[in-house]
């Protein structure tokens, strides 16, 4: 009988790739604070998650293509037309930073609990 790594650790293994592919994008946001017309990109974690645990693969939607990238509104435009406002970002990997290791956290105890089951303790 073999255990499948989707079934063992659940939503984590999905959340764990959506946020590393939020950091992704919210560091390119980062990188691109000061280039004109640099339009910062985000994406909606909760939705895009649920649309991963819908979908029998589990792939990754792809960004961009299908209108799941979503670019932030600055509350202070710029007039090279740059919408990265770098306070928001910072925040924003910040928090996608704490919740990646939340994740990260909580498939590590799921793999303790299945190494203790398989393990007979």
């Amino acid at each position: 009988m073999s255990i499948s790594f989707k079934e063992a650790v659940g939503v984590h293994a999905d959340a764990l790739h959506l946020r590393a592919e939020r950091t992704r994008v919210l560091a390119a946001n980062i990188a691109n604070e000061n280039t004109p017309n640099f339009e910062a990109r985000d994406m909606d974690f909760g939705a895009m998650l649920e649309r991963m645990r819908d979908d029998d693969g589990g792939e990754l939607p792809a960004l961009g293509a299908d209108g799941e990238a979503l670019y932030r509104v600055p509350f202070h435009p710029s007039r090279d037309g740059n919408t990265v406002e770098i306070g928001v970002e910072q925040a924003a990997f910040s928090q996608n930073s704490s919740d990646f290791q939340t994740s990260l956290t909580f498939a590590a105890m799921k793999f303790k609990g299945l190494a203790k089951a398989i393990g007979g303790q």
